[in-house]
C-alpha cells in the first residue's frame, strides 16, 4: 500500500482525531457554560433574577410576594397591599410603600343584611386586585379582621357577616383565602400588630426591648394599649380567669424575643366612648356638647338624646362625667392599674417612649393644634385639654366655619371628644400633662410614608408563616 503524501487531503474524521486534544479544551467549557445558563430561572416573578420587570408604574424585581390585610373597623372598611422582598423588607407598590384605601360605613353597619356587608367590600377588593401582577394573584393571602364595631354585635349577626365574606372571597376572587383568615380579630391581635406595625417601620424590631416604643392605638370602638416589659415584669403579670386574654404575650421578630404587655379595653374606642359618657350623665345636664345643639347619638344598636346644658359646655364638669364612664376609681386588685381595675403593665423602658395613633391623631388635626400635613408630631396630653377649653365654649353654629375639617355628625362631640382624649391619657393610662408623646398618622420608611396601622403587623406575621 501506498503511503500517503503529506499533500494528500486528509479525512474530516482523521482531522479530529488528530485535533481532539484541542477541541476538547475548547468544548468543555463551552458545555459548562451552557449548562449553567439553561438551569436559571426565567425572568419571572417568581423566580430570581437580575433584571427588572415594570408592572404600570412599579418596578417589581423577582421574588417578590404580596399581602392584601381588610382592616374592618366600626368607623369603615379598609384595605392595605403590601409587597415584600425576600428579606421582609418592604417594597413599593406605584409610588407608595402601600395601597391604601378606604370607605364607609363600616361591616357593623349591615347588621340585617350579611351579603350587603360583603358587597362593600368589592370595590376595595377590585382595586387591591389590580396592583398584584396575575401570575401571582393566587399566592397573594388575603385576611379579613373584623375589629370592635363587629365585636358588639349580639348574637350570630358578626359570624353571618364574616360568613358572607368569606363566601365572597371563595367566589368572587383570585386572592388565596382561608376560611379562618377571616375573622373578628381580637383586641389584643390587633394591638400587638400595631405594636409590631410601629415598631418595624422605625426600624426597632430586633433589638432590646427597651429600645422599642409603646404604642395607644384609638380605634372607634376600643382602644389599645401595647409596649415590651422586662422578662422579670412579664413573670409578674396577674393570672387572669378561664376565658380572658392573658396581659402578656411572648413574640418572636427579627431573631429577638419580647415579652409584649398588651390590652384592649372595649368600649373606650372614640365612638364607643361617647355612648359611655351619655350613659354616665343620664338624665343631669350635659356640660359636653357644644352649645345650642339639640339631637341624637345612635352607636351599638342604642340611641341616646342628646342636647346641650343651658349653661353651655364646661370642661372640668364634662372630665368629671368622663371619669365616671372610665370607671377610674374601680378597685384595683393588682399592684396597679389603669382604669376599670385592669393592670397596666408596671410601665418600665418600653412605655416610655409613647407612640399615639388613629382618633388621637385625627381629632388634634380637625381642632387644629396640629398641622395635619405632618404625619409624625410630638405634643402632650395637656395640649388636648386646651383645645378642648376652645372647643366647649363654641357655639354649635358657629362651629362649621371655626373647624372646617371636623365632619357635620361629629360636630356637636368634638367638646366632649377632646375632653376624653385628655381623660384617657392622663387619668386612665397615668400619663403626666407635660409628658411628650408621638402623634402618628404614618411612619416614614424610606423615602415613602406608611399607615401607622396593625394591618402591616398582621401581613407581617401571615407572610412569615408562609415563609
Amino acid at each position: 500500500m501506498l503511503k500517503k503524501s503529506k499533500y494528500q487531503q486528509e479525512s474530516f474524521s482523521d482531522k479530529i482525531y488528530r485535533y481532539k486534544g484541542i477541541i476538547l479544551v475548547i468544548t468543555l467549557p463551552l458545555l459548562l457554560i451552557s449548562f449553567v445558563l439553561y438551569m436559571m430561572p426565567g425572568p419571572t416573578d417568581e423566580g430570581f433574577s437580575p433584571r427588572k420587570m415594570k408592572t404600570g408604574s412599579s418596578v417589581k424585581v423577582g421574588g417578590n410576594r404580596y399581602a392584601v390585610i381588610f382592616d374592618a373597623g366600626s368607623s369603615g372598611s379598609r384595605v392595605h397591599v403590601f409587597c415584600f422582598d425576600k428579606n421582609l423588607d418592604l417594597v413599593p407598590i406605584g409610588n407608595d410603600l402601600e395601597l391604601f384605601v378606604q370607605k364607609k360605613p363600616g361591616l357593623s353597619a349591615y347588621e340585617s343584611n350579611p351579603q350587603d356587608a360583603a358587597n362593600s367590600l368589592v370595590s376595595l377588593l377590585e382595586q387591591a386586585e389590580a396592583v398584584i401582577p396575575k401570575n401571582l394573584l393566587g399566592k397573594t393571602p388575603v385576611k379579613v379582621g373584623a375589629t370592635a364595631g363587629l365585636r358588639q354585635l349580639d348574637g350570630d349577626a358578626p359570624e353571618r357577616i364574616l360568613q358572607a365574606v368569606r363566601d365572597l372571597l371563595k367566589d368572587k376572587s383570585d386572592l388565596k383565602s382561608e376560611p379562618d383568615w377571616v375573622t373578628v380579630l381580637d383586641g389584643n391581635q390587633e394591638g400587638a400588630f400595631q405594636w409590631v406595625t410601629i415598631n418595624y417601620l422605625l426600624g426597632k424590631l430586633g433589638k432590646k426591648y427597651s429600645d422599642t416604643v409603646g404604642v395607644v392605638d384609638l380605634g372607634g370602638g376600643s382602644v389599645q394599649m401595647a409596649y415590651a416589659v422586662s422578662e422579670s415584669d412579664a413573670a409578674n403579670a396577674p393570672k387572669v380567669s378561664d376565658g380572658e386574654e392573658a396581659y402578656v404575650r411572648e413574640m418572636y421578630l427579627k431573631g429577638k424575643k419580647y415579652h409584649l404587655y398588651v390590652h384592649s379595653y372595649l368600649h373606650y374606642g372614640l365612638l364607643a366612648a361617647r355612648a359611655e359618657i351619655l350613659k354616665a350623665i343620664g338624665d343631669s345636664e350635659n356640660p359636653c356638647i357644644l352649645p345650642g345643639y339639640q339631637g341624637s347619638y345612635k352607636y351599638g344598636g342604642a340611641q341616646y338624646e342628646v342636647s346641650a346644658s343651658p349653661s353651655g359646655a364646661d370642661v372640668d364638669s364634662c372630665k368629671s362625667f368622663t371619669a365616671k364612664a372610665l370607671k377610674v376609681n374601680e378597685t384595683c386588685t393588682h399592684m396597679k392599674c389603669s382604669f376599670g381595675g385592669v393592670w397596666n403593665g408596671g410601665g418600665g423602658d418600653g412605655q416610655k417612649n409613647l407612640f399615639v395613633a388613629s382618633f388621637f391623631f385625627d381629632r388634634a388635626a380637625e381642632a387644629g393644634f396640629i398641622n395635619k400635613k405632618k404625619p409624625v408630631v410630638t405634643v402632650r396630653p395637656s395640649e388636648f385639654k386646651e383645645a378642648a377649653e376652645i372647643a366647649c365654649g363654641t357655639k354649635i353654629e358657629d362651629g362649621k366655619s371655626k373647624y372646617p375639617d371636623v365632619e357635620e355628625g361629629n360636630l356637636p362631640y368634638l367638646c366632649m371628644d377632646l375632653v376624653y382624649q385628655y381623660t384617657l391619657l392622663v387619668d386612665g393610662f397615668g400619663l403626666k400633662p407635660s409628658q411628650q408623646m408621638t402623634l402618628v398618622k404614618q411612619v416614614p420608611y424610606g423615602n415613602a410614608l406608611v399607615e401607622a396601622a396593625w394591618p402591616l403587623g398582621s401581613a407581617i406575621d401571615v407572610m412569615s408563616s408562609l415563609a
